[in-house]
């Protein structure tokens, strides 16, 4: 009498066996593989933000329309206070030349806070402004608030801005009074 065990599996059970087990490994892998996080670089990511955003704050100080707009991303949206919203790269340059910077105009601002999504692709930074332009008369008039923008890690690995608002701490202008 010969048992189970005597048995010598055919080569189609063999390659059965072996189709389920190859089977199993790849499952195992892809399952493993599934749950592996991407590495944690958010430390990193806010310190490019924050670099960025200086050297942007730089060169809007520099008044250099085109290095200010270059932050931007194309599709970026800027939303100043009192004005409607402006999409894209030429709308924005539009604001900004209008009436952000000027050689009789200073810009400036600071980060107060940022923050990175774990997933690396999307950051936010707080922050306050200040704006000092002169009236047709030559005489300043300060401007100062705070901020928000919203930095999107573009395919290249570069940060832009994709959203950009800002608005006043001062009151408002007292209205005109009619006669």
């Amino acid at each position: 009498m010969t048992s189970g065990c005597d048995v010598k599996p055919s080569g189609c059970e063999l390659k059965q066996r072996y189709a389920a087990l190859c089977g199993c490994l790849a499952l195992l892998l892809l399952t493993s593989a599934c749950n592996q996080q991407t590495p944690d670089t958010r430390a990193a990511d806010e310190s490019a933000v924050r670099d960025a955003d200086a050297q942007w704050a730089k060169t809007a100080a520099a008044n250099d329309l085109e290095g200010t707009v270059s932050y931007y991303s194309d599709d970026a949206s800027l939303l100043p206070p009192n004005a409607p919203i402006a999409t894209g790269k030429q709308a924005i340059r539009a604001v900004w030349a209008s009436s952000l910077l000027s050689p009789h105009a200073t810009v400036s601002w600071q980060v107060t806070k940022a923050d990175v999504a774990r997933s690396g692709e999307l950051a936010y930074v707080i922050g306050v402004y200040q704006i000092t332009p002169k009236d047709p008369e030559g005489k300043s008039l300060e401007d100062r608030g705070k901020l928000i923008e919203v930095w999107k890690k573009q395919a290249d690995g570069k940060w832009k801005t994709v959203a950009d608002i800002f608005n006043s701490d001062m009151p408002p202008a007292p209205a005109a009074s009619k006669k």
